[in-house]
């Protein structure tokens, strides 16, 4: 089965319209046709090459919802017509102590990544991701999506969403704790509207006076400019936990300072260059935990699904054309997006066609 989709074909061309196989369902597959699919920061860096050693052609996205078209002959938690998600991942080893504890994304063999990735059951092949009319994955690796919620605006849910999600409940924030949150972009977003949802109090760090009204529109109810040292040291031991969503170089010292006793900051960036160095008395002085943690796992996903149903929260987001989807590439790497852009799949036929014409 051949599906309209919209990719790359080199590291330079752009996201052009192509075409994807798509396997027909095995017993355990769920085949769903897409509508919509959230463009994520990493989907320019995989395009762009820019983490080296990609296979082209290249579809992206991983943040996709849509509704089952098919289903296998094993399947009997989907039915034709339900509304569905599919993360980061669409395969695991599904045998490792990770597995097994529900911990997929930690793989011990290594999970397998919606697009880019080799198929672990057929590795000839290399997945494609969600910019596409349809894809076909196993019904382990499916998420059901609540009716209540704007289709559109889950999709980031489905990365974004847990990715800051998943540390906010390992360290069970809730009432009564201070959760600071630094940076301000598609994962801070987030991690301000589920801590408030959960009823901690929220304290957005940032470098930028403009973003200290959309901080307060979103639910924070502090914002601390972080190059301003007399805040900064105001700030000093009032927060127990601290989301970082900067994926650029940064002095994570004066943060560790805003730390009470047994507090601890999650790392959710990933800069591609060296972060300036740790000062490890920071951490023993106030017995603070520095670490780190990626998206979730299928349970916890769905866990972070019906809660955000439950709470009425979902991404701000700006749907976009597929015709639009290189603009919205710039327009990401420039910031210029309040929070994230979201491909509206029913038109990918329409861009192809313009292009042919």
């Amino acid at each position: 089965m051949r599906a309209a989709a919209y990719g790359a074909v080199s590291r330079d061309s752009g996201l052009v319209p192509l075409t994807v196989a798509r396997r027909a369902p095995k017993p355990n597959d769920v085949e769903i046709a897409i509508e919509f699919c959230g463009l994520c920061h990493s989907d320019v860096h995989a395009t762009r090459g820019e983490w080296g050693g990609q296979s082209y052609p290249l579809v992206p996205g991983h943040e996709i919802v849509g509704t089952v078209s098919r289903v296998g002959s094993d399947v009997t938690r989907f039915a034709v017509g339900d509304r569905v998600g599919v993360g980061c991942m669409v395969d695991s080893c599904r045998e490792c102590d990770s597995c097994l504890d529900g911990l997929e994304q930690y793989c011990e063999n290594g999970m397998t990544g919606t697009y880019g990735a080799k198929d672990r059951r057929d590795g000839d092949v290399i997945t494609q991701g969600g910019y596409s009319s349809s894809i076909v994955v196993d019904r382990r690796y499916v998420l059901r999506v609540p009716a209540s919620l704007d289709p559109a605006a889950v999709a980031p849910l489905l990365c974004a969403g847990v990715t800051t999600f998943s540390p906010l409940r390992h360290f069970d924030a809730g009432e009564g704790d201070v959760v600071g949150v630094v940076g301000l972009g598609g994962l801070g977003h987030m991690a301000v509207k589920l801590a408030k949802a959960m009823g901690a109090k929220v304290v957005v760090f940032t470098t930028s006076e403009s973003k200290v009204a959309a901080a307060l529109e979103l639910g924070a109810d502090q914002v601390v400019l972080s190059r301003d040292e007399a805040a900064m040291a105001a700030a000093d031991r009032t927060v127990d936990l601290i989301i970082d969503t900067v994926a650029a170089p940064h002095d994570l010292n004066p943060f560790f300072r805003t730390l009470r006793v047994d507090g601890a900051l999650f790392q959710l960036g990933l800069p591609s260059e060296a972060m300036p160095p740790v000062n490890p008395g920071a951490l023993i002085r106030r017995r603070i935990a520095y670490a780190g943690s990626l998206i979730g796992g299928i349970a916890e996903t769905q866990e972070m699904l019906d809660f955000c149903a439950e709470h009425g929260v979902v991404a701000d987001i700006e749907v976009v054309s597929a015709g639009r989807l290189n603009e919205a590439y710039d327009r990401m790497v420039a910031g210029d997006v309040k929070y994230r852009f979201v491909l509206d799949t029913g038109t990918l036929h329409t861009a192809a066609e313009e292009a042919d014409a």
